[in-house]
């Protein structure tokens, strides 16, 4: 079957020659991190438990979830949290499989939970998932339909929702900028020199022309912070890793890191875990396999296809319909100057048409933690 693809010539500027950018970047303790993450794990351990019992990833999908803010007493050198965070998970699942002449029964809420908590302690260093977090799941059984669909082998899965994903490259230097402060801050060697600095690591970058405005919120761990000084000293540390990350760029950088303290008042970042989630800072949750596809897509035009300086993708799959047969894949294209959609249409169609037939690899990248989802 033919697939509908489409490809077009984004015609005027790029995104790095707009006057005004603006990115954002959430850390892997940030609320809604910790809430997409939790959604993942359960899809990784569900999907885990289907092939090793069954060879196949059985429908499920759990990607509706609430984190809701605890409460939380931190200060320097100690602290504790009064009230802890509500996490829930909700969705569904394959409960009940008809499998070599039985009915099997899957655990799915044991797994669910043992799979959030498995996250949360190879996440964070000091939220204890069974002191600091009350975590609930709400999945049902899924559509017997879709169980026999996807038990049948090497059917393509079909979709369970009209839904779109988008995914774009290459990186602009702002974006790499954002994006690099939050991962050098919460990687292990810094983690390592620096324990104070929590997960909860938040970063805004406001570009207008070549000046670049970045503001870096690090929730502070206040366990290991004795007074102010230190908690200064620190922070100072993190503006060092800014600098280092700013040298080279052809941008005027400046940065502000946790502008809500006044020293004056004595208001300070602090937190007991690492993250605002102790404090009342609530979290929700974002997509998955179509954005994955996506961004991998328009990676893979910036990369291979000569003459293309940014590359957009948009994939709209079709409910009940295979998830290699969407409604539209269509790649929109910055060319540098003096290129012609013509003469690189159809190595982009080719793409477009290699990753959908190819899109169970998505799924295996997924399992195997190769793609970063959030």
């Amino acid at each position: 079957m033919q697939r509908s693809l489409h490809v077009e010539e984004i015609r005027g500027h790029s995104v790095r020659d707009f006057e005004v950018e603006i990115v954002e970047r959430k850390g892997k303790g940030h609320p809604d991190s910790l809430i997409d993450g939790a959604c993942e794990a359960v899809s990784l351990g569900l999907s885990r438990h289907y092939v090793n019992e069954f060879g196949s990833i059985l429908h499920h999908n759990v990607d509706k979830g609430i984190l809701v803010g605890g409460k939380s007493d931190a200060r320097f050198g100690g602290g504790r949290v009064s009230t802890p965070i509500y996490l829930m998970v909700a969705g569904r699942a394959t409960e009940l499989v008809p499998y070599k002449g039985k009915n099997v029964l899957i655990p799915v809420e044991e797994i669910a939970r043992q799979s959030i908590r498995g996250f949360i302690k190879e996440t964070m260093r000091f939220l204890d998932p069974d002191m600091h977090v009350v975590i609930d799941t709400k999945i049902k059984q899924g559509s017997p339909d879709l169980v026999s669909v996807f038990m049948r082998k090497g059917a393509m899965p079909v979709s369970n929702d009209t839904s779109i994903g988008v995914g774009y490259a290459p990186l602009t230097p702002t974006e790499s900028l954002v994006l690099g402060i939050e991962k050098r801050l919460n990687s292990q060697p810094f983690k390592k020199k620096y324990p104070e600095v929590g997960e909860d690591v938040k970063v805004m970058g406001m570009r207008r022309g070549k000046k670049l405005e970045v503001t870096v919120a690090a929730a502070m761990v206040a366990p290991l912070i004795p007074d102010a000084s230190h908690y200064v000293s620190v922070l100072g540390d993190v503006g060092g890793e800014v600098d280092k990350l700013s040298s080279g760029l052809e941008l005027e950088v400046k940065y502000k890191l946790n502008a809500a303290d006044d020293l004056k008042r004595a208001d300070y970042y602090l937190t007991v875990t690492g993250t605002s989630a102790e404090q009342g800072d609530d979290g929700n949750t974002t997509g998955k396999i179509l954005n994955a596809l996506s961004i991998l897509t328009a990676q893979e035009i910036v990369k291979e296809v000569k003459g293309v300086r940014e590359a957009y993708v948009r994939v709209l799959s079709r409910i009940g319909k295979p998830i290699d047969q969407p409604l539209i894949a269509s790649a929109a294209v910055v060319l540098e100057r003096g290129g012609k959609i013509s003469a690189v249409h159809s190595e982009i169609e080719s793409i477009l048409d290699d990753s959908l037939r190819d899109i169970r690899r998505v799924t295996e990248l997924i399992l195997q933690r190769k793609i970063p989802l959030f």
